[in-house]
């Protein structure tokens, strides 16, 4: 079954049109230059779509003269607002942007208010042609969810069908649907369950694929790769984002070689030719490094993941230089522990940072991992706020989360043992207590 269309501005997703490639400011929206000056290097860097934070009434005013010097300049890409906790602002929003990502999980506490709400937003939707994306997050189910469900791939199904079906009562389809997490299982097996039961229902909304949280470098690539590709391979899936914990505008050509490597035929003829024989070692012939490890892992990641196979042999080329074997092995640990089979060094969860982060999310990052590259088996989290970190984080043995302007909070699992800690402090509080846990 062919998804719907739904239009974003002048952009299609579904309608068995060409994966759209996504990605996300993390500029601060207030600050009208350096989000117009970034939105820019994303849309010539080839973006489809660009998501910007839109926390309340001044963020709104900020897109909507984003939106009109980016227009000024002809760069005529949609701009899509990311509303947490406020279904106002998700209103008046939707009168500005191209269109409106809503987390369900946060639109209203009381279930009987979000429906009230959404219908108002949706009317809104459709008076000024926006479209909406239903964006459940598997670390900010909400509370009903999570008492009926567990934060378990049912409970995101559930969550969206929930909403989906709010937008079919409201006469609405301009709808695309995400079930975004951290863990690549959790976050295929929802897509899974989603698809299935809107099968059933007899209608296909275009879906979004990502795995939230993905980190930076090869094991964030390769992690993305893994989740988007496993779904992919299924037919699953209309338009993707690399979330990278780097300059965003590195997760465009990211998306792109996943994207290509499937819409194009490519994939399915590589994957044909390494299931004739799984125990000989295929060589993958490519332009770059990451090509290389983004085209291996979108054809053994899910193998791996779904445990069709139990380890694999590759080769590579890249620029014709053969890749050193000590390159793949590296490789291929990283990917066994992308899919969940292998776990050989540390276990990071980060976002990628948005208009709510009030630190630098990347060279936090990138210190923790620098201190802590040594310690196999521990699942750390780098958050940048405290919209979707702590729900995120939750199978982490430790987590470091903004929570205002310089300030940390410390998380040992799902506790957040110390609060308002000075960032300058913060890393070295966060080594102190997994070193003391250690000894």
């Amino acid at each position: 079954m062919d998804t719907i269309a739904v239009k974003v501005r002048d952009i299609v997703i579904g309608g068995n049109t060409p994966i759209k490639v996504q990605t996300m400011c993390n500029t601060h929206t207030q600050d009208i230059e350096e989000s117009v000056a970034q939105c820019v290097e994303m849309a010539n860097a080839g973006a489809d779509i660009i998501r910007l934070t839109t926390q309340g009434p001044k963020e709104i005013e900020a897109l909507k003269v984003i939106k009109e010097r980016l227009i000024s300049q002809g760069i005529n890409v949609p701009l899509v607002a990311d509303v947490h906790f406020s279904s106002q602002v998700a209103i008046e929003v939707a009168k500005v942007a191209d269109k409106v990502r809503i987390n369900p999980g946060n639109f209203a506490k009381e279930h009987s208010v979000a429906q009230s709400e959404f219908a108002k937003f949706i009317q809104v939707c459709k008076e000024y042609n926006t479209a909406v994306r239903i964006g459940v997050n598997h670390g900010s189910l909400g509370e009903r969810i999570i008492n009926l469900y567990g934060d378990t791939p049912r409970g995101m199904k559930e969550a969206a069908m929930e909403w989906i079906q709010m937008c079919l009562d409201n006469n609405f389809t301009n709808v695309v649907v995400s079930l975004k997490a951290s863990n690549t299982i959790v976050m295929a097996t929802a897509y899974r369950l989603l698809s299935e039961a809107m099968q059933e229902k007899g209608i296909a909304f275009p879906l979004h694929l990502g795995v939230t949280e993905a980190g930076n470098a090869d094991t964030g690539r390769i992690k993305s790769a893994v989740g988007i590709a496993t779904l992919l391979k299924d037919g699953i899936g209309d338009t993707i984002r690399v979330s990278l914990t780097e300059n965003p505008v590195n997760e465009i050509p990211v998306g792109k070689i996943i994207a290509d490597y499937f819409y194009s035929g490519e994939y399915s003829k590589e994957i044909s030719l390494i299931k004739q024989d799984l125990n000989k070692t295929y060589t993958f012939k490519c332009s770059s490094w990451d090509e290389f490890i983004l085209k291996a892992s979108c054809c053994y990641g899910p193998m791996l993941l779904d445990k069709e196979i139990d380890d694999f042999n590759i080769g590579g080329i890249v620029a014709d230089k053969v890749i050193e074997q000590k390159d793949i092995e590296e490789f291929k640990d990283n990917l066994q522990q992308a899919a969940r089979r292998k776990f050989t060094k540390p276990e990071y969860i980060a976002c990628p940072g948005c208009g709510r982060t009030l630190y630098n999310l990347e060279e936090t990052f990138n210190e923790v991992k620098k201190r802590t590259s040594h310690l196999k088996g521990v699942k750390i989290a780098i958050m940048g706020c405290i919209v979707n970190g702590p729900g995120e984080m939750a199978d982490a043995d430790y987590g470091y989360v903004g929570e205002g302007a310089k300030k940390v909070a410390i998380y040992k699992g799902k506790e957040a043992i110390l609060r308002g800690v000075p960032q300058e402090e913060a890393i070295d509080k966060l080594l102190e207590i997994i070193e003391n846990d250690l000894k």
